[in-house]
């Protein structure tokens, strides 16, 4: 009976660092974190569209609010977001057809869609800024 009260007492530690993830786990990670982003930056982006169909003093506003850093940096964030949600949806299509389950595959496929996603957005984010 004492080893019961022993072990409750104990402090229990959860060690949640991703970095501890093998890469198919960080890929569904941020996989998530992408499509939130999307949800998000729909929301912006529709407030913006409408603010530039209202009037032509609102095209220009929008127009002019998309010159400043900050909302560029913005965009590149959504424009990685729609990458790598676009890129690990692929994989994982794949991988429900049994395509690449294999560990070994499945490793490569995750390397895969991290690099796929972050040489498209520098490719397409020059265009941007």
């Amino acid at each position: 009976m004492p080893e019961l009260t022993i072990k409750k007492r104990r402090p229990i530690w959860y060690n949640l660092s991703p970095v501890n993830l093998p890469i198919p786990g960080l890929v569904s990670i941020f996989h998530r974190i992408s499509g939130l982003l999307l949800v998000l930056g729909m929301v912006w982006l529709l407030f913006l569209l409408d603010m530039s169909l209202r009037s032509e003093p609102g095209f220009h506003d929008s127009r002019e609010y998309f010159t400043h850093p900050v909302s560029k940096l913005g965009l590149l964030i959504l424009l990685w977001s729609f990458l790598h949600h676009f890129v690990a949806g692929i994989r994982y299509l794949l991988l429900d057809i049994h395509v690449g389950i294999e560990l070994v595959n499945a490793r490569r496929s995750g390397f895969a869609v991290f690099a796929i996603s972050l040489v498209a957005t520098v490719i397409f984010g020059t265009k941007i800024w």
